[in-house]
């Protein structure tokens, strides 16, 4: 086949390729656009996710007629003041951004500059429909509007509405995150979805468009080396999701998804983040535009640095001094985690001869360590008695009280992990086996455990739910909510009973039974984040690893929890009986055996 010259519509639709993957990509055109007219309030609605409609205001500097005519032409700018490709100081300068949407959507350009006459043209897929004067504002305004409604081959392969609006959403929180000084506002479908105000300082803004508990559960992060100012929110170690989708990077005040960028970031984290958990940050670069080059990628999500390294180091020192000046910090208790902590109710305590309780000798009462504990305490009135009924491990919170052994203790030789012998730093249980010392990380351990029930369950079906007795609202961002309410069925399977709760929250009903008393704001809130990163086709049974492991985690023994002898003693039982639970659901062994030749070394009898 000879070589030829393609035709211009055709020309405009490969260059649209390029640039408008989805109804994101031309929004995020739009808004960059708009940012660099100068304008002070930007307003975007959509329509079905932007499927059907996109719309973007602002009040910035405005276009002329001739203006508008040629910012509709290929390789137009205003973008780049002479011929050195590199001294983009803006967010582009992609003259075919605009051409490109009109060749596949039906585009309206509205604008007048200040003092100057509107005009307003239209452009129906690379046809000029429309070129008149228009009664507008100052500023512009663009409308697109069926975006490849006319190329069924792209068309078919977008997302549902649901998907591309969290699309949307996830570029106009970056773009407004970048640029504290201009007001946004985002409508979907007639509904107000955000609204940000001019004048906020980084640290308002990050949090207001991230988490509002981000800003007392973080440290700002300010540092200067060798030209390259590093600045932004560094969410504390303890406060971290389950997905990286909320780290936010910037360089030159351009939103980035950059490999270099968030490899720094796990190495600024490492050994204070478990190997699943992410943290939450907004980093903010700035760089001489001649140490960066932002056209690698057509929609310039990537850039490539003259100095990687020194960028890396900058990161990962900038973040880690910031983190080593919180000190002893923590995640803040939410209100949620607040209603946890209950006072211990008192029993009223009688006499051994009343209740009933067979007693040694010495008259002290026996420990019973299969059906409940004994605590004996010596006051002003002689002996008391609490007791603790619970017939298993996996009842109610423990009481968190050291207590005395006064029932002889089980022989180690009976069971492979041993019996109980105390606890060390509340995380680690010590056991005495027949042939060694048995140490077991309690949490994880549980863990392992409850997702194993929970897998049993759902083979029979489902899982048991516990109705709670007020339901729980938990905030999330709107395409959060989306995902699990699409989902919600599936979730009921598991015994987590959702339901929607206006735009930006859901009412958890039940959680699962096998969890006990399970804080559901964070578990729904990792659920969500799991979701997100789940292929639509797939079902949550398929995805039983990830969603019951998550699940399992939140309902499982904290570490620093302190656990009473039967309690300790119940825990390695199941062990023993439980398949696979010789590791936790991430890998790390559960429980470690130092043989007596061992022990003997370490001390030198051998």
């Amino acid at each position: 086949m000879s070589i030829r010259r393609l035709p211009e519509h055709l020309v405009n639709r490969i260059a649209a390729g390029e640039v408008i993957e989805r109804p994101a990509s031309a929004l995020k055109e739009l808004i960059e656009n708009a940012v660099d007219s100068g304008a002070s309030r930007i307003a975007v609605l959509l329509a079905a996710g932007g499927l059907d409609r996109i719309e973007v205001s602002d009040d910035g500097c405005g276009m002329t007629a001739a203006e508008i005519a040629l910012a509709l032409e290929r390789h137009a700018t205003s973008k780049l003041p002479g011929e050195d490709i590199q001294a983009v100081a803006t967010l582009g300068f992609r003259g075919e951004a605009l051409p490109s949407i009109a060749s596949v959507a039906r585009l309206t350009i509205e604008s007048r500059p200040a003092g100057g006459e509107g005009w307003g043209r239209i452009v129906d897929n690379g046809a000029v429909v429309r070129d008149a004067p228009a009664a507008v504002p100052p500023g512009t305004r663009v409308v697109v509007e069926d975006l490849f409604a006319r190329v069924p081959a792209r068309r078919k392969f977008l997302r549902s509405a649901r998907a591309e609006f969290a699309a949307s959403l996830d570029v106009v929180k970056r773009l407004a995150m970048a640029r504290p000084d201009i007001a946004f506002t985002l409508e979907h479908d007639g509904r107000r979805v955000l609204s940000t105000v001019a004048g906020d300082d980084r640290p308002a803004r990050v949090a207001a468009l991230t988490d509002r508990a981000l800003a007392a559960n973080s440290v700002a992060v300010d540092l200067e080396r060798e030209g390259l100012v590093l600045g932004g929110v560094a969410g504390l170690p303890t406060f971290n999701r389950g997905v990286a989708d909320h780290q936010y990077l910037f360089v030159n005040g351009r939103p980035v998804k950059d490999r270099l960028l968030i490899g720094a970031i796990r190495g600024a984290y490492a050994e204070m983040l478990p190997r699943d958990r992410h943290a939450v940050v907004a980093l903010f670069l700035d760089v001489p535009p001649g140490e960066v080059d932002v056209n690698v990628h057509p929609a310039k999500t990537e850039v490539r640095f003259r100095d990687p390294q020194m960028v890396r180091g900058l990161i990962v020192s900038g973040l880690r001094r910031s983190l080593d000046g919180a000190g002893h910090r923590s995640q803040q208790p939410t209100e949620a985690a607040l209603g946890m902590w209950r006072q211990e109710p008192s029993s009223e305590m009688r006499h051994p001869a009343e209740s009933g309780v067979p007693t040694p000798q010495g008259g002290m009462p026996l420990h019973d360590t299969r059906a409940f504990a004994e605590v004996v305490e010596r006051g002003g009135e002689g002996l008391r008695y609490i007791r603790d009924r619970r017939p298993t491990f996996f009842a109610a919170p423990p009481a968190a009280r050291a207590e005395p052994a006064w029932s002889p203790p089980p022989e180690a030789v009976d069971h492979p992990l041993g019996v109980a012998r105390g606890q060390v730093a509340k995380t680690y249980i010590v056991a005495e086996a027949a042939d060694g010392l048995v140490l077991v990380d309690q949490h994880a351990a549980h863990e392992r455990l409850v997702l194993e029930r929970m897998r049993a369950a759902l083979v029979g079906g489902r899982i048991a739910a516990q109705a709670l007795l007020l339901p729980e609202v938990v905030e999330l961002d709107e395409p959060a909510c989306d995902r699990l309410e699409a989902r919600a069925g599936e979730l009921a399977d598991f015994g987590l009973d959702l339901e929607r709760f206006g735009p930006r929250a859901m009412l958890v009903r039940a959680t699962p039974a096998l969890l006990g008393q399970a804080d559901p704001t964070g578990l729904v809130t990792d659920l969500a984040d799991e979701i997100a990163v789940f292929d639509e086709a797939l079902s949550l049974r398929e995805r039983l690893d990830s969603v019951a492991g998550t699940m399992a985690c939140h309902g499982s023994v904290r570490a620093g929890r302190i656990l009473s002898v039967a309690e300790m003693n119940a825990l390695l039982r199941e062990m023993e009986v439980t398949p696979h639970s010789g590791q936790c659901n991430h890998g790390r062994p559960t429980w470690v055996k130092l043989a007596h030749g061992d022990i003997e070394r370490l001390f030198g009898r051998r």
